[in-house]
């Protein structure tokens, strides 16, 4: 039996609630492992992007606990270390990014890292090139398309040299010329990665399992396995699955 890939990620019984409010997530456990590409989707509210939250720190727990490349994050100082290691993409680029051209955005990560300016510049120009963005660097982001931000703010992660990407709607608002450059780049990633998205077409091509997430849980023990097929039935709009 060949053994089983590194565990990154591990949430248990996790439960979060925003205040006033009922629980978002309850009894919530999931696990990534190296190598894995999965996607996440699930209704409006379910919880998704707060999910995404709670692994970085953004927000936290009520109950529960997380961990990250073998270590529980239980403080601050636990999950900076960690989110050195995982790129959280948002959904809105403009929350992303922060600087007036595109070369300083992109070197902030590298030289937050401890990189020389002249370092952070080199990785910051060579992940420009690898997104197929050269020629980019002195372009200012306010005038940038949605689509060039998206893919900027993707260069500004893996500038870093995650070892997990969280992306969130990636292709939200993208046309198609971009969310299949998109989908390009992240075939061509050596990264593990986990993709929220309302777009089936988009993960049945990059991911190779899907969860949903609904009633503030995880759905099912075993990953739901992508397939196209087709068929009509009341209420098909809604996360399902088929057995047997």
């Amino acid at each position: 039996m060949a053994a089983e890939s590194r565990l990154l990620i591990k949430l248990a019984d996790i439960q979060f609630a925003y205040p006033g409010g009922e629980p978002v997530l309850s009894c919530l456990d999931f696990e990534l492992r190296d190598g894995e590409r999965v996607g996440l989707t699930g209704p409006n509210g379910s919880g998704k992007t707060t999910f995404f939250h709670l692994i970085v720190g953004l927000l936290k727990p009520s109950r529960g606990q997380i961990e990250a490349f073998g270590r529980r994050l239980e403080n601050e100082a636990d999950f900076i270390a960690a989110r050195r290691r995982i790129g959280l993409l948002f959904q809105d680029a403009d929350d992303q990014l922060f600087f007036p051209t595109v070369l300083e955005d992109v070197a902030f990560g590298p030289l937050n890292l401890g990189k020389s300016p002249a370092q952070a510049r080199e990785i910051a120009q060579r992940t420009l090139a690898k997104l197929g963005l050269q020629g980019f660097e002195k372009r200012l982001i306010h005038r940038l398309s949605g689509g060039e931000k998206k893919l900027v703010s993707l260069a500004t992660l893996l500038a870093m040299e995650p070892e997990v990407l969280l992306l969130d709607e990636p292709t939200n608002g993208l046309d198609e010329k971009t969310r299949n450059n998109f989908l390009e780049i992240l075939k061509g990633l050596e990264i593990s990665y986990i993709i929220i998205s309302h777009e089936i077409d988009f993960l049945e091509k990059s991911v190779q399992a899907l969860f949903a997430l609904a009633d503030g849980r995880i759905l099912g023990d075993d990953k739901i396995t992508i397939h196209r097929h087709l068929h009509a039935h009341p209420h098909g709009s809604l996360p399902h699955r088929h057995d047997g």
